[in-house]
């Protein structure tokens, strides 16, 4: 297989590393700000040399120690929590040097100007980072910032990478060109998407043998592996690549299954993907119940104005209590009364069967209508910004329900579950997960499946805080919410 005679630019790219930059920059001037005028109040002007020092120097210093860290690197950016993780264990390990530092040269520098520098510093670039990636992400919905992909494999196999990169337009994918392991439409069991030279809408550009031609013709930026090639064909490809720049992601057969759960072990020079069991009890289930009742009772003190506010405007539109409850699963099949402020007129549900043929899901599961005329005005107002969820807090200091889960299912819903969707009742439902930031009531129901079974094989703090932060912005944007 020839050598790849063509280097692979991303201009956006470093834009957007700068930008992360400025923005970890700027956060660290804001914390040296507030630590420098807290710590010396009226007097700023009046303090010892270490301390403006300290000032001047730590941002420069903070975005060093960000890049060292590699939190600067493209595959981290854009996705996933791993960026935030090298984020903090960066600020960790600046926080430690400079601890060391100030005692080797024994620098008078006050504790709490530490104290809140630091955190601060961490939190700014924590929420730069968060806005940066917001920003990746509507250019990516506008199809700018975008990984030129070339996918490289059996026919089925790029399907489903080429599937995936359409389902999530914020991936970053642009799938460019498909190079099969053969020639198409040469063997009797090829599936019929070869013979017309292209794959679900993407170009058929060539074979294994003219992967470098393919690469030049596409300019592609990322060549995607399928997990059916030998390591004979792999270790070619890979050599071929060497010195292009080009970015090399091998898809493993199984989906779904990310984050901690997967790690590298080899076994006789052979690297082997090791596959943790799901954590479904233990240590870190006990911290997520208490960060989960901790938050929630925060988020009631509050939000206690509103939560009144709220209760009055929902009486005094239509008659009916304030709050609706409802039975509804939770983890092991269990069942709870799951406690919403009440959208819809108090007759909803005798008037439920009349509009069944205006069920706007096609699978039948849930009824779901945008212009449902059981709706009453408030609750509309209610459910366009998801304040009719916010009694959901109480489910989740009662322990019922968590911050962040799978979508709380009806009895009626679970008498219909087949197979592997049990799986989803593992764990706690949620007052919102995937589904809530990826669409809501616009998904299909196959798709909010694959979302809550993914959230329970992978689940860790880390996502929740990230499904928290996105979920801000999914109620901004009203998607799916009726």
């Amino acid at each position: 297989m020839e050598r790849v005679g063509y280097r692979a630019q991303v201009a956006w790219e470093r834009r957007y590393v700068r930008l992360l930059i400025v923005f970890d920059i700027l956060g660290c001037v804001l914390a040296a700000i507030i630590a420098f005028f807290v710590r010396f109040g009226d007097h700023p002007f009046q303090s010892s040399w270490p301390y403006i020092l300290m000032s001047g120097l730590l941002p420069v210093a903070w975005a060093l120690s960000m890049a060292f860290g590699r939190a600067y690197e493209g595959r981290f950016l854009g996705g996933g929590s791993e960026e935030f993780k090298r984020v903090v264990n960066a600020a960790a390990r600046i926080t430690a040097c400079v601890a060391v530092i100030s005692y080797a040269t024994k620098l008078e520098i006050a504790r709490s100007y530490i104290l809140i520098a630091f955190p601060v510093a961490t939190v700014l670039s924590v929420v730069g980072r968060s806005g940066g990636r917001g920003i990746l992400h509507h250019m990516r919905r506008n199809r700018r910032c975008l990984h030129r992909v070339l996918v490289v494999g059996a026919g089925e196999s790029a399907a489903t990478l080429v599937r995936l990169a359409h389902r999530d337009p914020t991936s970053g994918w642009s799938v460019v060109g498909v190079c099969l392991d053969r020639s198409p439409g040469r063997h009797s069991h090829d599936l019929p998407e070869r013979s017309g030279f292209d794959l679900l809408g993407v170009p058929i550009v060539g074979t294994l043998d003219s992967l470098h031609t393919a690469i030049q013709a596409t300019r592609a930026t990322t060549v995607a592996i399928c997990p059916q090639l030998d390591s004979d064909t792999l270790r070619q490809v890979m050599w071929a690549l060497e010195g292009s720049d080009v970015d090399v992601l091998v898809s493993s057969a199984l989906t779904d299954v990310t984050g901690p759960r997967i790690s590298i072990r080899p076994v006789a020079g052979l690297p082997l993907l090791h596959i943790e069991e799901p954590e479904l009890t233990g240590g870190r289930r006990v911290l997520k119940a208490l960060v989960d009742r901790c938050l929630a009772l925060t988020a009631v003190m509050i939000f206690a104005p509103l939560l009144l506010g709220l209760a009055i405007a929902v009486r005094l539109n239509s008659r009916g209590p304030a709050i609706f409850k409802q039975t509804r699963v939770g983890r092991g099949g269990d069942s709870f009364r799951m406690y919403k402020f009440r959208s819809m007129y108090i007759d909803a549900e005798a008037r439920l069967e009349g509009l069944r043929g205006a069920n706007e899901r096609s699978e039948g599961l849930l009824f779901k209508m945008r212009n449902d005329p059981r709706v009453t005005p408030v609750g509309r107002f209610l459910r366009k910004w998801s304040l009719d969820e916010l009694p959901q807090l109480f489910n989740v200091i009662n322990g019922s329900m968590s911050l962040v889960g799978p979508r709380p299912p009806l009895p009626s819903e679970v008498a219909q579950y087949e197979g592997d969707v049990h799986r989803r009742l593992m764990v706690k439902p949620g007052l919102t997960g995937l589904w809530q930031i990826s669409g809501r009531s616009d998904l299909e129901w196959d798709e909010s499946i694959r979302l809550d079974l993914r959230y329970v094989e992978n689940w860790s703090l880390a996502m929740d805080f990230v499904i928290l932060w996105r979920t801000l912005f999914a109620v901004v944007r009203r998607e799916g919410a009726y």
